[in-house]
């Protein structure tokens, strides 16, 4: 499958992506891509960014591919479940965030339990053996939960502009290899 048989929805996590990250340079470089916005990146609440995927997807025109970071992935993972059957074909998720790990943030404490029923499309999880927000055993449990490949970033923290990840060639890489696995 190519870029532009798709409808790319960027689905940053808290904050937001700003614009030297990876995924705000794949939203300008991809034509068939869009960012899901959130009412509040900086207040994040389960049930608001979920319906907010929900209906990105829903008014997608092609079938959809989702590109996710970090809070992003979780709540991908809390919206699975309520996407319309078919419509997404594939998710591309890096660096989710083990939110059950001591000490919780009770910022995202709307998002605890972690879903971990296999996701409903194929997809590749992208983890880091440094992130400070996810250990690398809780990145390959939740993508062994969720049916996922998981890639191997080595030492990449939290694989964000903050740690080096603006450009990410490696990143394009994986991520066409995904499009072209789709079907």
């Amino acid at each position: 499958m190519k870029s532009s048989d798709t409808s790319i929805l960027i689905v940053p996590g808290w904050n937001d992506s700003d614009a030297d990250h990876w995924q705000s340079r794949w939203e300008s470089r991809l034509t068939t891509a869009t960012r899901v916005r959130q009412a509040d990146f900086s207040q994040p609440s389960r049930t608001a960014w979920t319906q907010a995927v929900v209906e990105a997807v829903a008014a997608a025109p092609r079938p959809v591919v989702i590109v996710a970071h970090s809070l992003g992935v979780t709540t991908l993972a809390h919206a699975a479940p309520l996407l319309p059957a078919g419509k997404v074909v594939g998710a591309f998720l890096v660096a989710p965030p083990d939110l059950e790990a001591e000490p919780r943030n009770p910022l995202f404490a709307s998002f605890v339990p972690m879903p971990r029923q296999p996701l409903p499309f194929p997809s590749v999880v992208v983890a880091s053996r440094t992130d400070p927000y996810c250990s690398y055993e809780a990145a390959e449990k939740l993508a062994a939960a969720w049916g996922g490949e998981l890639v191997d970033a080595g030492d990449a923290g939290h694989i964000n502009g903050g740690a080096g990840f603006g450009p990410w060639p490696e990143g394009s890489m994986r991520f066409m290899g995904l499009l072209q696995s789709l079907r």
